[in-house]
């Protein structure tokens, strides 16, 4: 009797276990971001998931800010020139009207995007998308940046990269701005923007505020 109860009692496991697998895989969404300083690595960790999933045959469609026209007007491209098609817009609404039958959804430069960004992720994940974001988690003041804060709360996985402090080599912690400019958005490279620790970050406000 107890052999027979104990074989049911497996049984009733295995059928758990099928019905949870089950619903993972009909039941995929999910909000992936990964944030950091410039130059450390966000787009290309954005462009190595969507490749996966596009070696994976599912549907994936790009989104980035229309404004960011740095590398190309279309392409999502990545500081050491890895690319991937996209769609540039200039609202996130868009997202959802572009995104039916889509499988995963990808968004760079999220800072960029309204504050409405963070229900169409939600709302896509609760749709069964998995969406992949990439963005600055902090502005060159060290503020964070747009909808990225809300982002990484409602986030189920959330990959902070960091570049290397141009000063010491230690990991930075920020986008140092090296040029005059007040401006939030200001699309830059090397020539307007340095990682830096929050050591040489705090340095560098110093030297700058010594000099005025």
């Amino acid at each position: 009797m107890q052999f027979l109860k104990r074989i049911c009692n497996f049984a009733e496991n295995i059928t758990q276990m099928t019905s949870n697998i089950a619903g993972e895989a009909h039941h995929p969404g999910r909000i992936e971001v990964v944030c950091g300083s410039m130059f450390s690595g966000k787009t290309e960790e954005l462009i190595r998931r969507l490749r996966r999933a596009q070696f994976a045959k599912q549907k994936v469609e790009i989104f980035k800010p229309a404004i960011d026209v740095r590398y190309s007007e279309e392409d999502v491209v990545s500081h050491d020139q890895k690319h991937i098609q996209s769609t540039p817009i200039d609202s996130s609404a868009s997202i959802l009207l572009l995104s039916s039958d889509i499988d995963v959804v990808g968004i760079d430069e999220a800072q960029f995007f309204d504050m409405g960004l963070v229900e169409v992720c939600n709302e896509l994940a609760n749709r069964g998308v998995r969406v992949i974001i990439a963005g600055l988690d902090m502005d060159f003041k060290g503020i964070p940046f747009g909808p990225m804060p809300a982002l990484c709360a409602i986030a189920d996985d959330v990959t902070k990269v960091h570049a290397i402090c141009v000063k010491c080599g230690n990991l930075a912690y920020v986008s140092h701005r090296t040029v005059q400019n007040d401006k939030l958005v200001l699309l830059g490279e090397t020539q307007e923007y340095e990682p830096l620790c929050r050591y040489c970050y705090q340095k560098a406000l110093e030297n700058e505020k010594s000099s005025e």
